[in-house]
């Protein structure tokens, strides 16, 4: 332990204690405040598809017909209803999604039984399974460095942290992820030190419950191993087989789920294909030093119509080389400074999570760690790192000056995610909403016409996601008809006349066909205005 450091049951002085106490605070107050503002989008809309127990193929058979529906309609595929069971749930992430362990899906329709389906009440599970980050990373602290005042400020940056607090209002699995990170690495270590049957036994617990909740928890659990293996000299001691004997149980435990991927793994290549978009490294490189910035500071840096403020894009130019500086540094720190059971742990979670996405990425061509939320695991332990820099530098009595620098470097620090969270509080979407960053836009547009139609293409595997989530947030006035290349025909050539304004919504120009536009401008004879609106709205008129 480091000798600046605290007693480990000590805590922090009162001003810095009642810091910590108004951060924690906040970050619970910014996990709730305005949940149901933001956008319900794709991904989002697709897990109240699964939680209801309907499958894609269903939903498609059902809706995509080009027949004349109301918004409500599509409401009956993101609600539950008792002709779906738990069963459903689970057979449709079985034929379609087994990417997806169940175990966030089946808590969320529980929860979904007892207090409803709106998006307010799907996205608060998320939201309150955050919280169980506050006392697992505060454990993790006591495990790895012996001082509860790393687990303090360790404490203070999670509750702020704009990505943290964005994904605790994701109706995904992120947040769960997240806590059975911390968690299984917070038993891991412990078993390790006492050693008991009892101790093994809740790792491979935690190992099982991180298998159950995302399919890149293998990653952790290898990390895990490859730091009992070095611990241990690359010996089989008692602890190495304790490791083995415990994570080959939690894997036992996960074999059920295992068959049912390796099954399907032809749906699974198709649904995640998408990863292995090619992409210049630069701009992928671009993406990993946005990503981690986005953990202590995010101004929506991927959408340039925030730049509007050149106070904020200034502030953000700023800080990011800021940002990338303190990280590497809080690494340097920490490996000059700590024992080696300590740099190694998060060197290793670091790695290990990190290169099996990275290298592929860089060498073959793919876009699989520019998802920020795949490297999690990754950025916890950079946070732990800066946590163990802040925490024993703001106490430092060897030098006056250097300890006001790290007291302001954190202030900063700190002051940038609450500046985020609360911009980000008031918006409707955010980056991570990346296919719907413009549906508000675009529903306004639709919403404030006096009778619309909404012509929605289900062209492509996911397409129906787009119907889906309209059904959040577009008037009720609104009609649709959900059209594919085969029964575009049947769309009435006088609807025109039937309606104020008629929309064609086109999410995706990849798989949209030829044929489905020609049919349109030749067979029913309307233009197809294509340059009404902003290309990014994915919004035409159509027009006699």
């Amino acid at each position: 332990m480091n000798s600046n450091l605290p007693p480990v049951w000590a805590f922090p002085p009162k001003v810095l204690r009642f810091l910590v106490i108004v951060l924690l605070v906040l970050g619970v107050f910014f996990r709730f405040v305005n949940i149901e503002r933001k956008v319900y989008w794709f991904d989002e809309t697709l897990t109240s598809l699964r939680i209801s127990g309907y499958t894609m193929s269903e939903t498609v058979g059902q809706v995509c017909t080009g027949q004349e529906i109301g918004v409500k309609d599509l409401q009956k595929y993101q609600r539950l209803t008792p002709e779906k069971t738990l069963t459903d749930t689970i057979n449709s992430f079985v034929v379609e999604n087994a990417q997806h362990p169940p175990l966030y899906y089946v808590l969320s329709r529980f929860w979904a039984q007892l207090f409803g389906s709106s998006v307010a009440v799907i996205r608060s599970l998320s939201a309150i399974i955050s919280l169980l980050v506050f006392p697992c990373i505060y454990w993790l602290c006591l495990e790895l460095f012996e001082s509860s005042f790393v687990g303090w400020v360790a404490v203070a940056l999670i509750a702020v942290s704009p990505f943290h607090v964005l994904y605790a209002q994701e109706a995904r699995e992120y947040s769960l992820w997240t806590v059975t990170i911390l968690l299984s690495s917070a038993t891991l270590l412990r078993a390790m030190r006492v050693e008991t049957k009892f101790s093994w036994l809740m790792y491979a617990i935690s190992v099982a419950l991180g298998l159950y909740t995302f399919l890149f928890s293998v990653l952790v659990t290898i990390a895990h191993g490859v730091y009992v293996f070095v611990i241990e000299r690359f010996r089989f001691t008692q602890r190495v087989i304790a490791y083995l004997l415990a994570s080959l149980l939690g894997f036992l435990a996960f074999t059920p789920w295992l068959v049912i991927v390796i099954t399907n793994l032809g749906k699974v290549n198709e649904t995640t294909d998408w990863t292995s978009n090619k992409i210049p490294n630069l701009s992928l490189i671009k993406s990993w030093i946005v990503n981690l910035s986005y953990f202590f500071i995010d101004f929506n840096y991927d959408l340039r119509s925030v730049y509007n403020d050149s106070v904020l894009k200034l502030i953000v130019k700023f800080l990011i080389p800021v940002i990338l500086i303190l990280v590497g540094y809080s690494i340097y720190f920490l490996c000059r400074n700590t024992q080696q059971r300590i740099w190694l742990f998060i060197l290793i979670l670091i790695g290990v999570t990190a290169l099996p996405l990275a290298m592929p990425d860089l060498i073959l061509g793919g876009v699989r760690s520019q998802a920020s939320r795949y490297l999690i695991p990754t950025y916890l332990g950079i946070q732990l790192a800066v946590a163990y820099l802040l925490a024993t530098q703001i106490i430092s009595t060897v030098n006056n000056q250097r300890q006001k620098l790290w007291q302001l470097v954190t202030v900063t620090l700190i002051s940038a995610g609450v500046m985020s969270c609360a911009i980000s509080s008031q918006a409707e979407t955010w980056w991570l909403k990346a296919l719907n960053i413009y549906t508000p836009q675009m529903v306004r547009i639709i919403n404030q016409t006096a009778n619309p139609l909404l012509i929605v293409s289900c062209e492509g595997s996911s397409s129906i996601g787009h119907g889906m989530f309209l059904s959040h947030v577009l008037a009720p006035k609104v009609r649709l008809r959900l059209v594919n290349e085969s029964n575009v025909a049947q769309i009435s050539d006088n609807f025109s006349n039937s309606f104020s304004d008629v929309f064609l919504y086109n999410p995706d120009y990849n798989t949209i066909s030829q044929v489905f536009l020609d049919k349109l401008e030749n067979q029913h004879k309307y233009k197809i205005e294509k340059n009404i609106y902003p290309e990014n709205f994915a919004l035409w008129k159509l027009s006699k």
